[in-house]
């Protein structure tokens, strides 16, 4: 069985040449689970340094199994595993050792290394936590992106590391806001922001609840050429509870009152089950609710090169932007 993986792990990674043999891009999906013959498992690699997750309870024997397999096919510098059940949110907060080891599953220690994406620097923290700092399989749209936004202002909502903000920026916005809940996934974000030579405004990294800073910015009549709007599938503050599933014609209502006449709202969701018919039309039920008008711009969604998806693996990310009247 192990020879079999190791071989499985040797053709996934064959399988991304495309991008392999892209220096501009060193930030890509290396194994998306079942399609790749991998079931519950990815792996994301960052400058050739492998994140490895699961996503069932793999038993120790089974865990080491695939460990060794990855270092044999691989031969990387360094490994590093991210335990994702469906009780990760809360196992993050009371055992993120278990979930989340600071230390690497294989290799040498690596606080921080510089990743590529289409030829922009970004910041990753491999011992961080879940998220290490990128999301890969937006990277499709955050290249369309690049090319929408000259002399444009952009709101760039759940920023997370602002890599949003850094492609619109490196595309000639004229303004980038970036709001976060957290203050230290922001101060991530102007550091990537300096990797790339970009000036940084500390009031446009601002930390606090998206729909307290959506309302106020509405209030106060600040509108942008460009709204994104790319929640986590769950999310927990002082004053809100936000379940995409149930919420997200809430947020597509709030988010499209600060899209300024002829803008465009990037609506994001990568809860898997919901399908992009459904999603769709929740963004379009807030975005009636708001009272304003839009037509369809462009449907995205990750690239099938690093994320192949099947009927019985589809993808989970859905991207729908809209121009609103």
């Amino acid at each position: 069985m192990s020879a079999s993986l190791t071989e499985r792990l040797r053709e996934a990674r064959a399988r991304r040449g495309a991008l392999l043999s892209e220096p501009s891009t060193t930030a890509f999906r290396l194994v998306n689970g079942a399609p790749d013959g991998v079931p519950d498992v990815t792996v994301d690699c960052f400058s050739g340094l492998p994140v490895v997750s699961l996503y069932r309870d793999f038993a120790p024997a089974e865990e080491q199994a695939l460990l060794d397999a990855a270092w044999e096919a691989w031969a990387p510098r360094s490994l590093y595993l991210k335990r994702r059940p469906r009780e990760a949110r809360v196992l993050a907060n009371v055992a993120r050792e278990v979930v989340a080891p600071e230390q690497p599953a294989r290799g040498a220690p690596v606080e921080a290394l510089e990743a590529l994406e289409n030829g922009l620097r970004f910041l990753i923290r491999p011992a961080q936590g879940l998220s290490v700092g990128l999301y890969l399989d937006m990277r499709e749209t955050r290249g369309w992106l690049r090319g929408q936004v000259q002399g444009l202002t952009v709101l760039n909502l759940f920023s997370y590391t602002c890599a949003f903000g850094v492609v619109a920026t490196a595309g000639g916005a004229k303004r980038v806001l970036n709001v976060d809940t957290s203050r230290r996934v922001l101060d991530w974000g102007e550091e990537n922001a300096r990797l790339n030579g970009q000036a940084v405004d500390r009031y446009d990294y601002v930390a606090g609840d998206v729909f307290d800073w959506l309302g106020r910015l509405a209030k106060k009549g600040e509108r942008f050429d460009v709204v994104i709007s790319d929640p986590p599938s769950f999310s927990t503050t002082r004053s809100t509870r936000f379940s995409a599933a149930r919420d997200y014609p809430l947020l597509a209502e709030a988010a499209a009152r600060v899209v300024a006449p002829g803008g465009r709202l990037v609506a994001c969701c990568n809860l898997a089950p919901l399908t992009p018919r459904r999603f769709e039309a929740m963004v379009d039920e807030g975005v009636a609710r708001a009272g304003r008008e839009a037509h369809p711009v462009i449907s995205l969604g990750p690239s099938p090169v690093d994320f192949p998806s099947s009927p019985d693996a589809p993808s989970g990310l859905k991207v729908h932007v809209l121009q609103l009247r």
